[in-house]
């Protein structure tokens, strides 16, 4: 059985205090981080080209902090002065709290769901009447238009920002024997930077079921999949993938 000495992660290098650190240390791994994608902003230019006015909606819908930055910057291009009588919606409350570095939190109309989009719904039956607008990536899950379908309200989607591949090719992909990847875009990157990758002996790691989708239409054998039940996180499945595979 093979044993694991090198694991690249999909991701920026962690704080100082990462249970992934905690992995290398207890397991002798050596663990490298690098994200495979990167956030881009559309410009004002190309807002106006996707027939959006700021000044439409009484109401924004916020899934992420990219897209809380996102429209924040643009509003200010615009010279746009968002009113303090905008209605927000945010997906969590992690997110909800991160518009405090934008707007002065008291006295706003803020409201947010549990975790998942579908959460929301109680909120849009609750507020029907505002003129919606959802800032995304160029990406956006099928469940959230589905979501805003089904809630009979008026909402516009706005492009602010695309996930881009990362330029890679400093790396030597093969110097490691595992890879674990995030999102289908991740997967989309190694593809792009690396045409001529052969899996071979690398092992495939991926959280997710639409990152293991996107591994497996590439080719990919997947060794590693989280969340599951007994592992929730990546780090705790693969603790336990290395700790059987090094028994």
């Amino acid at each position: 059985m093979m044993r694991i000495k090198s694991i690249l992660v999909s991701q920026p290098a962690p704080s100082e205090s990462s249970p992934y650190l905690d992995i290398a240390k207890k397991e002798k791994i050596k663990i490298d981080f690098r994200p495979f994608i990167h956030v881009e902003g559309v410009d004002n230019k190309e807002l106006r080209t996707q027939k959006i006015d700021l000044t439409q909606y009484t109401g924004i819908i916020f899934t992420s902090k990219n897209a809380i930055d996102h429209y924040f910057r643009l509003a200010e291009e615009l010279r746009f002065a968002v009113p303090d009588t905008m209605r927000y919606i945010c997906q969590s409350e992690a997110i909800a709290n991160y518009l405090q570095k934008h707007i002065v939190y008291r006295k706003r109309k803020i409201s947010f769901g549990e975790k998942n989009f579908s959460d929301l719904l109680p909120l849009f039956k609750k507020f029907p009447t505002e003129k919606y607008l959802l800032p995304s990536s160029d990406v956006l899950s099928p469940d959230t238009i589905k979501t805003l379908d089904s809630a009979n309200i008026e909402w516009t989607r706005a492009i602010m920002y695309r996930t881009v591949c990362s330029d890679l090719t400093d790396i030597n992909i093969k110097d490691y024997d595992m890879l674990i990847f995030f999102s289908p875009q991740g997967i989309k990157s190694l593809q792009q930077n690396f045409p001529d990758f052969k899996q071979e002996e690398t092992k495939i790691g991926v959280f997710g079921n639409t990152t293991l989708a996107a591994a497996e239409e590439a080719g990919l054998k997947v060794d590693l999949m989280a969340p599951t039940k007994e592992t929730p996180s990546m780090t705790m499945a693969l603790e336990k993938y290395i700790k059987a595979l090094h028994k």
